[in-house]
């Protein structure tokens, strides 16, 4: 893929992380329609699997070194990303794709809030917690979301925050290309697993390309215009971008799968958009635009 300048237009990179966003929810909507042939642990295999291999190839992770004490950060971080794909999809089986994203992406704003004891970030916090009472059915019949789906979905959030602090000190040196080898780790637990849940139906060749797609789709294509877009915006403006994700899940389960949100299910979730939007755009500090070429 040609990179980017220094001349590159500024809207060009915003256009680039739309694209991964719109990308990765496609990825999570064709996986959604595979559940009926090889259940949610499957499409995870498929997914760790034909992703790795395109990320490895990609970034040829056996040349990279690290450090006795970059390891145990590593392994913690291959394992999170591995679980946060598996509670995920198996989330999406009875929780609606916006509703799922909404709660899972609770992970990085925790992050984000915990690092900070400014006064404001109160109000994201209070706004975040308020978004999720309308979300799910606590002591009430609130939109009929499924509990056990949307544990899951907080769980996969929960990896992601993992994923997020270990992943900041396992590629320290090695940037990008610690997720191939990351990936990889992951691959080599959740990989044996989802297909031993799976069973034969895994290995028709008729899954295969859908597979591929959904490895496409949600990890080599977005991953690869991120790296591209980090070089080219402030870390806020990324962030602001990010916080969009949830409402852009709705919107393709309700193209591509047919979901609805009830009033109440709208407003809940963007209510937990403005939380992440109002978090990023109030941090302390900003990054610099990276004056960086791609290659």
């Amino acid at each position: 893929m040609p990179g980017l300048s220094r001349k590159t237009p500024v809207w060009l990179p915003v256009l680039v992380i739309l694209v991964a966003m719109l990308s990765i929810q496609s990825g999570a909507s064709l996986a959604k329609t595979l559940f009926p042939l090889i259940g949610a642990p499957g499409v995870t295999a498929l997914r760790l699997a034909l992703g790795t291999l395109i990320l490895v190839l990609v970034f040829k992770p056996w040349r990279l070194r690290f450090t006795p004490a970059q390891r145990k950060p590593l392994l913690y971080y291959g394992l999170s990303l591995g679980a946060m794909n598996y509670l995920f999809y198996l989330s999406i089986q009875t929780v609606p794709l916006g509703i799922a994203v909404a709660l899972e992406f609770t992970g990085p704003l925790a992050v984000a809030l915990f690092a900070s004891r400014r006064a404001v970030d109160f109000v994201w916090v209070a706004l975040a917690v308020l978004g999720l009472w309308f979300l799910l059915p606590l002591g009430q019949n609130v939109s009929h979301v499924d509990l056990t789906g949307a544990a899951l979905a907080l769980g996969a959030g929960a990896c992601w925050a993992i994923y997020i602090v270990t992943g900041q000190r396992a590629g320290e040196e090695h940037g990008p290309a610690t997720v191939a080898l990351g990936s990889l780790i992951a691959a080599v637990i959740f990989v044996p697993i989802g297909a031993l849940q799976a069973g034969e139906a895994l290995w028709h060749w008729s899954i295969l390309p859908l597979g591929l797609g959904v490895a496409v789709l949600s990890t080599a294509l977005p991953y690869s215009l991120e790296m591209i877009a980090l070089t080219r915006l402030p870390t806020r403006t990324f962030g602001t971008l990010m916080s969009m994700e949830p409402g852009l899940a709705a919107l393709s389960g309700m193209v591509f799968l047919g979901e609805t949100l009830t009033m109440t299910q709208w407003l809940a979730l963007s209510a937990i958009i403005a939380a992440s939007m109002g978090s990023t755009l109030t941090l302390r500090r900003e990054a610099k635009i990276k004056e960086v070429d791609i290659g």
